[in-house]
């Protein structure tokens, strides 16, 4: 196996070709989480993995109580499932939380504070209250506990990482918090072999053809965790050696690969780059700069080709139409028709018409 022949099955695999899930739900739920820093990416992460795209399922999959948004991971919001939102939480964050002791006591807090604003935002979100971000920030002041700074938002993010809140329903197009507690009241009960097994097996299943390594990095675990993971489900799975790193990945779906020329246009902070710590097999390095200018941690959104990244596009709302703008990072042989159809399902994704779309 060779570096195309591992971003095809990862096409595959992450549903962005080939056969789609049949709802936003479906979706997440294969992928184990999908990151979502940017919330209008990450509709259109979920939405192009499902048959029938739709930014209005996704949203109505998040008010159905289907998903959830928090920080299991990495300390980066992540949609995942409601009913594994808890174990996912308290399998992978506090680790996260070990590393904030520095940071704590910057921003002058301890511990008592932390419990100070856990009540506190318990006693404001119980019985299914719904609060902004400003009303959460009162809530804090009005507990004594500044909100200067970022001390406001570290207090949030901490306590969702404990478990106790995450984001709820928009309210608008402004997101709410929620207690976890309720919102996800069909909580899986997993014990950490469970949940590590379980982890493993979602991710080889839908990032593969991936190494330890890479789940590692993707999970924000330390790779004896992963192996142990990977061990529990490694039986199931198909081991390809490429250049001496082993890569694991499910069995081929019967006949699932691309058959011609695979356009995609896929957001930015997408799980097909971002997935990987190793991202060589879709995206050449001198290339890396193009995606994350800078490297400021801000990824734009990806032009697919063939299961390679050879551009960056961006969208222009004009006059109840969408302009697609594509720049390719090189010469591309890619019909036009093509890069057209692409923009045209992210404009049907958004329930709106395909205006002009210029590639450079």
């Amino acid at each position: 196996m060779e570096h195309p022949e591992i971003a095809l099955l990862r096409l595959l695999n992450q549903r962005i070709a080939g056969a789609k899930c049949t709802d936003p739900a479906a979706a997440v739920r294969w992928m184990g989480a999908v990151q979502a820093q940017d919330y209008g990416q990450a509709m259109w992460a979920v939405g192009l993995r499902t048959r029938v795209p739709s930014l209005a399922a996704v949203e109505q999959a998040l008010a159905d109580q289907q998903l959830v948004l928090t920080w299991p991971m990495r300390g980066t919001i992540h949609l995942v499932p409601a009913e594994d939102a808890a174990w996912m939480v308290q399998l992978l964050a506090p680790r996260i939380l070990k590393g904030e002791a520095a940071r704590l006591q910057q921003l002058e807090m301890d511990e008592t504070v932390i419990e100070q604003s856990r009540t506190a935002f318990y006693e404001a979100l119980k019985g299914g209250q719904r609060l902004m971000r400003p009303a959460m920030m009162q809530v804090l002041e009005q507990a004594g506990i500044s909100t200067a700074g970022q001390r406001g938002y570290f207090l949030l993010r901490y306590v969702a990482q404990q478990g106790h809140i995450c984001l709820g329903p928009l309210q608008g197009r402004q997101q709410t918090f929620v207690l976890l507690e309720e919102w996800a009241p069909n909580a899986r009960p997993l014990d950490r072999d469970a949940a590590l097994a379980e982890l493993a097996r979602r991710y080889f299943a839908s990032h593969g053809p991936a190494t330890v390594h890479d789940f590692a990095n993707w999970a924000g675990m330390a790779v004896t965790d992963a192996r142990q993971g990977l061990e529990a489900v490694q039986a199931s799975l198909i081991a390809e050696k490429v250049e001496s790193k082993t890569y694991w990945f499910s069995p081929p779906e019967t006949g699932a690969a691309p058959t011609a020329t695979n356009v995609q246009l896929l957001p930015g902070f997408d799980e097909y780059l971002l997935g990987y710590k190793d991202r060589q097999a879709v995206l050449d390095a001198g290339h890396a700069d193009k995606i994350v200018p800078g490297g400021n941690g801000i990824f734009k959104p990806m032009v697919v080709v063939d299961g390679q990244i050879v551009g960056t596009w961006k969208r222009t709302l004009k006059k109840g139409a969408i302009d697609v703008a594509v720049s390719f990072f090189g010469p591309v042989e890619v019909p036009n028709e093509l890069v057209m159809e692409a923009a045209g399902q992210y404009c049907d994704f958004l329930s709106l018409p395909l205006g002009h779309v210029v590639t450079e």
